[in-house]
């Protein structure tokens, strides 16, 4: 495994932390199901494809849409960090 995935991890670090802040329950339930995802992506054998990165994104717009000030911009940190992974990633 290379390390071509940090952004990855990093995303998924920044979602746990948030989630551990957020008083909404439900929401920090998604966060820390999108940071497993992100890690699960980030420690695969292969890299995630462009429609699994494509509907991850989608599910943190949704998320960030239910957030405000600093907790928003941490989903939008994260969905920096994904979409700056998925510019390295071959195809479409």
């Amino acid at each position: 495994m290379t390390d071509d995935r940090a952004q990855l991890r990093t995303a998924a670090d920044d979602l746990d932390e948030l989630a551990e802040s957020v008083p909404d329950s439900d929401v920090a339930d998604r966060l820390d199901g999108l940071a497993d995802r992100l890690r699960s992506m980030a420690d695969a054998n292969r890299g995630p494809d462009h429609g699994s990165l494509d509907r991850l994104m989608h599910n943190l717009r949704e998320v960030r849409g239910e957030l405000d000030g600093e907790e928003a911009e941490t989903v939008d940190a994260a969905l920096g960090d994904v979409r700056d992974y998925r510019e390295t990633v071959e195809g479409v």
